[in-house]
């Protein structure tokens, strides 16, 4: 195992394909110690709130993600040491009871559309990525994915977009646009963008791509 474990920020809006791309990577690297963190798994607690609190929360904001947390885990796992990151009841609005133990490894995806917002966690990674995706590619997608895995109608989906997650974006995460190391277009379609990350990190990982 590396000294210190290569850690990749992979950000963008709602629908851009960040995950797409994370998952690219992730399966580029298979022989490779190598997992993916999810920022959405530090949502803060909202157990002292009644549901009808929790469903008004504002998931695209700041404020939302108990980042402290995720940084003091990340710092821990670049020691060398396992953490128990929490995993989030979406049904609940909050925490759940239970989270999982993830162990050191060679390369960590640091996953979320606001992951380059706070500059601690920036300057952990050594790889910034921003996936940019067209507004309308971005509303299609998160029709079709809360329409057919989260059961929502369409009203409530526009709603939600035009009123939190849009100006959510331009306030907060399209600006962290600067921050990122590659701008990836239309995320994991762009092979040109994941081939030159992909050689960079099995650079850096000694290894030869196949």
């Amino acid at each position: 195992m590396c000294k210190k474990p290569i850690i990749i920020g992979v950000t963008g809006g709602s629908g851009s394909g960040k995950t797409s791309v994370s998952r690219a990577i992730l399966s580029k690297f298979e022989d490779a110690d190598i997992s993916m963190i999810e920022h959405d798994s530090y949502y803060k607690d909202q157990s002292h709130l009644t549901f009808e609190e929790r469903i008004t929360t504002n998931y695209d904001h700041p404020l939302a993600f108990d980042t402290d947390l995720m940084i003091e885990h990340m710092n821990e796992l670049i020691s060398g040491r396992p953490v128990d990151i929490p995993i989030y009841d979406y049904t609940k609005h909050t925490r759940s009871e239970k989270t999982y133990r993830q162990e050191p490894q060679e390369v960590f995806i640091v996953e979320g559309i606001l992951v380059l917002e706070d500059k601690r966690l920036r300057d952990l990674m050594d790889i910034k990525l921003f996936v940019d995706t067209d507004d309308d590619i971005r509303i299609i997608r998160r029709i079709k994915r809360d329409m057919e895995e989260r059961g929502r109608s369409l009203n409530s989906i526009i709603d939600q977009y035009t009123s939190v997650v849009k100006p959510m974006y331009h306030q907060f995460i399209e600006p962290t646009k600067r921050y990122a190391d590659i701008v990836i277009p239309e995320g994991a379609s762009n092979l040109v963008a994941l081939d030159l990350i992909n050689t960079k990190i099995a650079s850096i990982l000694g290894q030869k791509l196949s």
